[in-house]
Parts: C-alpha cells; sequence; structure tokens
C-alpha cells in the first residue's frame, strides 16, 4: 500500500516538474514575443548615433568609452541575438556545435550572458557553389554564440567606422547598394568617355594580413584580443582542423566590415597621388575616379597611362595586405572604343557599362552644350541574363505549370 502511494506521489512529483518547465518556457517564449522591437532599435540607433559624431569629430576616446556602453546595452546585446537567430537567411545553418537554432527561452539566455570573452571557437567549413561556376565557395560558419558576440560588436563598430569610410565604397553598408555604385559609375563617364582598369582583387577575404588589420583597427585592447581570437580560430573541414593565419573568412557576422576596414584608404591613396600632377589638385582630384564595391574595383580616367600608373600602385598598396590583383579577371579597356585586346565596355557587379556611339538627334550634351556623339547605357551583363535564364527554367522543371 506504502509503496502504491510512494509511486503515486513520484508520478505526480514528475507531472508537476514537467508542467513547471513546460509553464516556465511559455513564460519565456512571451517575454521573448513581448519585446518591443521598435523601441529597442530606437534605443541602439540612438547610441550608434553618439558613436559616429564622435567619430567624426575625431574623439578616440569617447568613441572607445560609447563602444563599452554599447556592449553592456541590454537593448544592443537583444538585437544582436535576434539578428543571428531570427532575421538573419543563414540563421540554420550549423557551427562545428551543431546548433542550428534558439528558442525564445535559449535566446533569451544568451543575450544574458553575452560579452566578449577574448575567445573563439573554431569555424565549420561549408562548401557553396559559385553562381554560373562549378567551382565553390568556403564559407567559415561560427557557432551561435560566437555569431551573436560578432553582431554586437559589429553594432559597435560600425558607426566607427561609417564615420570615416570614403564616399566611393558601397559593399556591404548600410543605406548602400551595387545599383549605387552604377550610378556612381553613371555619373564619372556620361560627359566623357574615359579609359578603365575593371578590377578584381584574388581571394580577398582569406588573405587579408591579420596583423596589418588589427593595427588599422586601432580599438581598444578588449575589441582588439576579441577579433584576434575569432581571425585565429581556425576551420574544421570535414573533421579535420587546419589553422587561419590569414585572411577574415566569408560567413562570419563581422567578416564583411573587417574586409571593408582592411580596404579603407585606397581610394584616397589614389585620389593623393593625382594632386601630385601638374594643375590644380582639386582638379586633378575629380578627374579619377575609384568606385569599389568590396573585394571589386573600378578606376576611371580620360588618359590610358594614367590608368596603367594607377594599376602599379594599386597592386604596391595591395602588397602591403597581403593581398594581389586577379590576374584573369583584372583588364584595362576603354568605354566607347574597342582596343586590339578588349572590347568596349565593361562589366560590374552583374551590369554591363558601355557607350555607343550615336547621331546627333540621339546623342546627349555636355554641360557645355557640345554634342557628345555617344551614349552611354547601362543594362544587365550577358552573365547575368544566362543565368536569369537558367534560373526560369531550372524553376520551370521544379514546379511544372
Amino acid at each position: 500500500m506504502n509503496s502504491k502511494k510512494y509511486e503515486c506521489s513520484a508520478e505526480i512529483r514528475t507531472f508537476l516538474m514537467c508542467w513547471l518547465s513546460f509553464g516556465l518556457l511559455l513564460m519565456e517564449n512571451s517575454k521573448w514575443s513581448e519585446i518591443d522591437w521598435g523601441k529597442v532599435e530606437v534605443n541602439v540607433f540612438k547610441l550608434q548615433k553618439r558613436i559616429y559624431r564622435a567619430s567624426r569629430s575625431g574623439d578616440v576616446a569617447k568613441v572607445h568609452k560609447l563602444q563599452r556602453l554599447l556592449l553592456r546595452s541590454w537593448n544592443a546585446r537583444l538585437l544582436a541575438v535576434r539578428r543571428i537567430s531570427q532575421d538573419n537567411q543563414g540563421k540554420n545553418t550549423a557551427g562545428v556545435d551543431g546548433v542550428k537554432s534558439l528558442n525564445p527561452s535559449q535566446r533569451l539566455k544568451l543575450a544574458e550572458n553575452l560579452t566578449l570573452t577574448g575567445k573563439g571557437k573554431a569555424l565549420r567549413r561549408v562548401y557553396i557553389p559559385k553562381p554560373g561556376k562549378a567551382e565553390k565557395r568556403g564559407l567559415g560558419i561560427p557557432v551561435m554564440e560566437d555569431r551573436a558576440r560578432q553582431a554586437v560588436l559589429k553594432l559597435a563598430m560600425e558607426p566607427e567606422w561609417e564615420a570615416k569610410f570614403e564616399p566611393n565604397s558601397y559593399g556591404f553598408r548600410p543605406g548602400r547598394s551595387c545599383h549605387d555604385a552604377g550610378k556612381a559609375i553613371y555619373l564619372s563617364v556620361k560627359q566623357k568617355s574615359k579609359w578603365v582598369l575593371d578590377a578584381d582583387i584574388s581571394k580577398c577575404f582569406d588573405r587579408i594580413n591579420h596583423d596589418v588589420l588589427l593595427r588599422k583597427l586601432n580599438t581598444t585592447p578588449t575589441i582588439a584580443r576579441q577579433i584576434r581570437a575569432w581571425l585565429k580560430s581556425g576551420v574544421l573541414d570535414r573533421g579535420d582542423w587546419m589553422p587561419t593565419n590569414e585572411g577574415t573568412p566569408q560567413g562570419g557576422v563581422i567578416s564583411p566590415l573587417l574586409a571593408n576596414i582592411a580596404l579603407h584608404g585606397l581610394e584616397e591613396y589614389i585620389k593623393q597621388w593625382a594632386e601630385t600632377w601638374k594643375g590644380g589638385k582639386r582638379d586633378n582630384r575629380w578627374s579619377i575616379s575609384i568606385i569599389r564595391y568590396a573585394d571589386d574595383f573600378v578606376v576611371l580616367h580620360k588618359d590610358k597611362s594614367v590608368i596603367q600608373q594607377a594599376k602599379t600602385l594599386i597592386e604596391q598598396w595591395l602588397h602591403g595586405l597581403g593581398l594581389e590583383l586577379s590576374e584573369s579577371k583584372t583588364r584595362i579597356c576603354h568605354t566607347l572604343n574597342d582596343t586590339d585586346e578588349t572590347k568596349a565596355g565593361f562589366d560590374f557587379l552583374g551590369w554591363n557599362v558601355r557607350q555607343y556611339k550615336v547621331g546627333k538627334n540621339h546623342t546627349g550634351k555636355s554641360t557645355k552644350g557640345e554634342l557628345l556623339g555617344f551614349k552611354t547605357i547601362i543594362k544587365p551583363s550577358d552573365k547575368s541574363v544566362k543565368t536569369h535564364y537558367e534560373k526560369i527554367v531550372k524553376d520551370r522543371q521544379t514546379y511544372p505549370l
């Protein structure tokens, strides 16, 4: 009889514990769903604006103070966790720990414990196909905790660098896109045909020198230590661990920002070189354009010799970062005329930019009212059109009408 009572009471206790756990889970879920995300984003943005203004004014001490404040902010930690576990397209890709997703309770717990530890777990190598190519691109996927730390650190660092970044850098920046880069190119060539250095940096993300990047950051010891830990964390590829002695692996939340920081200064380097030419410094600076989207960029000028010299200078500048131009993807061409080696025009970010000779009834006019004799047209590149057609065919085969 007593044993039956004991068994009954044990079952009741088990039931009550399960019910209590379920109740607590419901409470945590409701807490996450009840967060006023609009207010969270506004509070974080206000602090980011203060960091931006301090960076613009050159007050480094204030920038670092405000960054420490943001990193401790409950709103920033919540927003970072939401972005890596709920908003991000790759949120269901697991790191080396195999964790693909977090429930609301786990998200809150992660936000509560989110601090920079100065450590980083190994990345998991994942291969994805390159658009229109048989080869694949390797990504380094961090674990959830490191993704959240990278997200909150990005919230702190991005406004500092947005205040510094050059005007014609368009890749992986808030409020900018490939369409803005295309517009900048159009404005540069619409009045005059130009020579173009159509350049691509070979394996940019994989070869950036760590020491040069960390010196360029010029940040607090805590942030520098954390970023170094991520850069040196290594990668697990099909069960084999490999060190990461260079590069900022694609797949990390903060990697695009670090790549932009590494390449910051390239535009100003070319502009300062232009100031050494004969003539007015201001006119010389404006005569040459460099428009960059991540590791792809173009340099435009009316003289071919200037473009050839610019190529040499850029190769020297990139060498200091451990980088080099891709021989197969870098070329010099003209926007209007064919040359012995190349056809007129160039492809950039999926678009083809080219000028066509036209009659007086179709041509535009210069700022002085003179007939240009050509028309600048930006249209989808042949490669983009082919990729789009292939996608249509694939979708048609998958979902027949």
